[in-house]
């Protein structure tokens, strides 16, 4: 049986990071790719970090997956089974501030990584989509068969983008790839700009939870 080899990019992320731990338990050899960017306490990512890198059977690359000369090598070297992309510039608002952001790693990253996937023959691609991508939809709850095609902010589109993209390599190489589109995700290690921690904090000082507090 084929060796399974799986690059985790992200590692160091809230998911990314509770991935990882669960797959290192099953075994599995890891090599996890994360540019430790400062959007969010970079002290938790290291911290997140840390707790990975005593086993052995988990690598890591600190790296941006914009970077395709780079990224080309990893996957040269390391020979991935499969793929699963964490990695994303994450947050609507800040989408609004730093769109070129969101370009270089949501769009550029991605691409780099189907072109990766694709001509290292993995087995399969997963890849984080977002609920954003429902936009100003207003059917509650949320059907997988809904329309994504209006999205609120630039995150959102990008995040549709990543699902067209892959969508169409499944079609023209076929590249088994998987979207998940999160909700707000939360638990320990948790990302301290969603939903829980912006609560939390409210309600300790007092403070109304408003419509512009939530953010998916």
């Amino acid at each position: 049986m084929k060796e399974s080899k799986i690059i985790v990019t992200g590692c160091a992320g809230f998911i990314g990071y509770h991935l990882t731990q669960s797959l290192i338990k099953d075994n599995i050899k890891i090599l996890g790719i994360d540019n430790l960017n400062d959007y969010y306490d970079i002290d938790l990512k290291k911290a997140r970090l840390n707790n990975l890198v005593k086993y052995n059977e988990f690598s890591f690359e600190k790296m941006d997956i914009a970077n395709k000369n780079k990224l080309e090598l990893v996957f040269k070297k390391f020979k991935p089974t499969i793929v699963v992309n964490l990695a994303a510039q994450a947050g609507v608002r800040y989408s609004v501030e730093n769109p070129y952001a969101y370009l270089d790693a949501n769009i550029s990253g991605f691409l780099n990584i189907l072109e990766c996937c694709r001509h290292s023959n993995v087995e399969g691609l997963i890849y984080a989509s977002s609920s954003s991508v429902y936009g100003t939809n207003k059917n509650i709850p949320f059907s997988i068969k809904d329309k994504t095609d209006k999205p609120a902010s630039l995150y959102a589109a990008t995040k549709k983008a990543n699902e067209l993209m892959a969508h169409s390599y499944s079609h023209l190489y076929g590249l088994h790839t998987t979207g998940l589109r999160y909700f707000t995700v939360y638990g320990p290690w948790g990302r301290p700009d969603m939903a829980l921690y912006i609560f939390t904090e409210k309600i300790i000082k007092g403070k109304p939870i408003t419509e512009l507090t939530m953010e998916i």
